[in-house]
């Protein structure tokens, strides 16, 4: 057996160990303002609830372990005192993944993540739309347990208000666990879905994706593509250029006819093949040829 002293290995390491030793781990999804009003969605699977009267959920936005920084969330929540927690499906977890990518400060997450603002009822952060579950929260408290790298900041959040959608609810009005699809952090690039177990999410943290604020609006507005495709497609980095298109087209004529044809919906029915076989960057060539 492998015994460790967490003082006997780096941060990093202990970090690899402790994701993947404690899991499934919920996700918060949490929505936050700044300040100025601006908005901000992150995720995190330090979360949990941990009472319901009153109703309290705990989750931790950690200092960063490499250079010891904070996340906007920490910051916008220290200011304000207010969040909302959205739980996330599978329907959303490209997006929710995409959202996690470490923007510029007053960069709005929702847009980025193609993901929908719906005005709270009691606090000011906005609600994720997608999302099964919206919990409009105040903070009673941040706790914060050490100023290292690594180091967790406990926000202890009172549930004001819930919100959950009617289509996830059984016949006796409780929330059906097949139809709510939830999905939990593991460690790595893993996660489990409730209903079907593990899958991979490629992490991006290490890239700045376009974001779907970036796509065409013929693209953005699919009838084919999903949020999950559009959340795939908003983390590469660059589009590619027409002479990478052009010569992704004679690489495969069978693409180009496709292409020729016009048919907006086969296209991204085709697109959506390669988004499936993790090919984002093919995916893209096919949807911008002419």
């Amino acid at each position: 057996m492998l015994s460790i002293a967490p003082k006997e290995v780096t941060t990093g390491e202990l970090h690899q160990y402790l994701q993947g030793a404690v899991g499934p781990r919920p996700i918060a999804f949490a929505s936050t303002v700044d300040a100025e009003g601006r908005p901000n969605l992150s995720p995190f699977s330090y979360f949990n609830i941990f009472s319901t009267n009153p109703p309290i959920l705990v989750f931790s936005p950690s200092r960063r372990g490499r250079d010891n920084t904070v996340k906007h969330t920490f910051t916008n929540v220290k200011a304000t005192m207010e969040v909302v927690i959205n739980i996330v499906n599978y329907n959303i977890v490209q997006q929710m993944s995409l959202s996690s990518t470490e923007y510029g400060e007053g960069v709005n997450e929702f847009e980025k993540a193609g993901l929908t603002m719906l005005k709270s009822d009691l606090v000011k952060p906005f609600r994720v739309a997608e999302s099964p579950v919206q919990m409009e929260c105040k903070v009673n408290e941040v706790v914060e347990l050490g100023s290292e790298g690594g180091a967790g900041n406990l926000v202890i959040c009172e549930v004001l208000k819930l919100h959950i959608k009617e289509e996830i609810l059984d016949d006796k009005g409780g929330i059906d666990p097949q139809k709510i699809d939830q999905v939990a952090r593991m460690g790595g690039n893993w996660y489990s879905r409730a209903n079907a177990g593990l899958f991979e999410v490629k992490k991006p943290l290490r890239t700045v994706g376009i974001g779907v604020d970036a796509f065409p609006e013929e693209i953005r507005n699919s009838m084919v593509l999903t949020g999950n495709d559009l959340g795939k497609l908003g983390n590469v980095e660059a589009l590619p250029s027409e002479e990478e298109i052009k010569d992704y087209l004679e690489q495969y004529p069978k693409t180009a006819r496709i292409v020729l044809k016009g048919d907006i919906k086969e296209i991204h029915r085709q697109a959506q093949l390669l988004i499936d076989e993790d090919q984002p960057e093919d995916a893209w060539k096919l949807l911008l040829a002419k």
